[in-house]
């Protein structure tokens, strides 16, 4: 269940907003209800997304959305040209794919926690190396079809059996229970938080002037260091109802003097933990 949450005290210039599990199944098309919903909140709000994906994957599976992404858990970030108009990538990660024998390495860390936890059985590749120095280990494969990811482990809880042998195997990374069947491991320091805090400083935008909707806020989850950081956050735990949640931050924009996209906040926002 959602945790209960108290009012926000500020006005948002920016709302941020996780895609997978918050306004979409997962790597499914947004629906037209959580688009219209998403218009009304673009009216009102300066919108971003911020993602594990590529800026141009998650692009794609809005629609082609009109709003800035910052992807890859901040190794990428585009913006929204709304004169031409088109997405325009304006900043991409120094990072570099893993060589060979880094990949040899990852691999065979992956085969040993496969070997202790049973899932040695997997259709196309174990890991899916990125050009960004990203790595996917996919439990089922990277070939396994989308259905058999959506039902494998919709409230995380088999991935969290052994999150934390994955994290020490990987001690140079962030590791995020990510996506539906999968572990998402990323160079340090990019997490959805540091991506989002560099956005904000590009743009002029301070911490406090934020809110942040998404849906994977708990342990291992790839929104945690948001809802643990001094943002603002709107936990949802379906993303058939964002738009009650999009509903709270129009209403409250409604009764509040502000100029769109500097608009007003919601009225569901987590109590602050300490930031890590």
């Amino acid at each position: 269940m959602t945790p209960p949450a108290p009012q926000p005290t500020t006005v948002p210039r920016l709302v941020a907003l996780d895609m997978d599990g918050t306004l979409t199944q997962h790597k499914t098309p947004l629906g037209a209800t959580n688009r219209a919903a998403l218009d009304e909140l673009r009216r009102h709000f300066r919108l971003v997304l911020v993602g594990a994906g590529s800026c141009l994957r998650i692009h794609n599976q809005l629609g082609g959305y009109p709003a800035d992404v910052v992807g890859c858990y901040g190794m990428e970030r585009a913006e929204w040209d709304e004169e031409v108009p088109q997405l325009r990538v304006v900043e991409t990660s120094p990072a570099s794919p893993l060589d060979v024998e880094a990949r040899a390495a990852a691999l065979a860390a992956v085969a040993r926690i496969r070997d202790r936890h049973g899932y040695t059985s997997f259709d196309g590749d174990s890991v899916e190396f990125h050009p960004s120095g990203m790595l996917t280990f996919a439990l089922l494969g990277t070939a396994a079809p989308i259905e058999a990811k959506l039902a494998f482990d919709p409230d995380r809880s088999r991935r969290r059996v052994f999150y934390d042998e994955v994290c020490e195997a990987f001690p140079a990374y962030t590791v995020f229970v990510g996506g539906s069947s999968s572990f998402d491991i990323v160079p340090r320091p990019y997490d959805k938080l540091h991506a989002l805090r560099r956005y904000c400083a590009a743009h002029g935008i301070g911490a406090e002037e934020v809110v942040f909707i998404g849906d994977d806020y708990g342990p291992g989850g790839n929104d945690e260091q948001v809802y643990r950081s001094e943002i603002d956050f709107l936990t949802i735990d379906d993303y058939r109802h964002f738009p009650q949640v999009a509903a709270s931050l129009v209403n409250r924009a409604a009764n509040t003097i502000a100029s769109p996209p500097d608009g007003p906040l919601p009225s569901n926002v987590k109590e602050h933990a300490s930031c890590h």
